[in-house]
Order: structure tokens, then C-alpha cells, then sequence
């Protein structure tokens, strides 16, 4: 079964090895139809502290690495 894949914003970096990614998702209100933005804030593995604020990248399902970390970061879209 493949890994689930979400891109978002990276939105902190001060952790070590942590970076906090926000993935935002749209859609229309089950009863009115008006598109809804939410969004979810996912704390995501970086081994090297090389993705930083304002960075759009790519976070993939992973074991669980802490008590909150369950996602890693696979791969840039946009450099910060």
C-alpha cells in the first residue's frame, strides 16, 4: 500500500530535526456548497535542519519517530 503524500508550508523551524508544516485543504461546505479552507499543522522529521520557514515541501507518512512526529519530509517544491 503506498504512503499517503501532502504538500504544505513549512511554518517553524527551531526544533532540532523537527520542522512544524502546515498542509491547507479546500472544500465546498456539504450543505451551502461555499469552498471552506482548513488547515492542519504537522510536525514532520528533517534529518539535517535544511528546510526552513516559508519552504514548500513535500511530507510522507512515516512510523512513529516521537510522540507527535508521524511524517518525514521527502523532497522542495519552492525554496523559502
Amino acid at each position: 500500500m503506498p504512503k499517503k503524500q501532502l504538500t504544505g508550508v513549512v511554518v517553524s523551524d527551531k526544533m532540532d530535526k523537527t520542522v512544524v508544516v502546515e498542509v491547507v485543504s479546500q472544500k465546498p461546505h456539504p450543505m451551502y456548497g461555499k469552498v471552506i479552507k482548513s488547515s492542519i499543522r504537522y510536525k514532520a522529521h528533517d534529518e539535517k535542519n535544511e528546510y526552513k520557514v516559508g519552504s514548500a515541501v513535500v511530507i510522507e507518512e512515516h512510523r512513529p519517530i516521537s510522540r507527535d512526529k508521524r511524517w518525514i519530509v521527502v523532497g522542495l517544491q519552492n525554496k523559502a
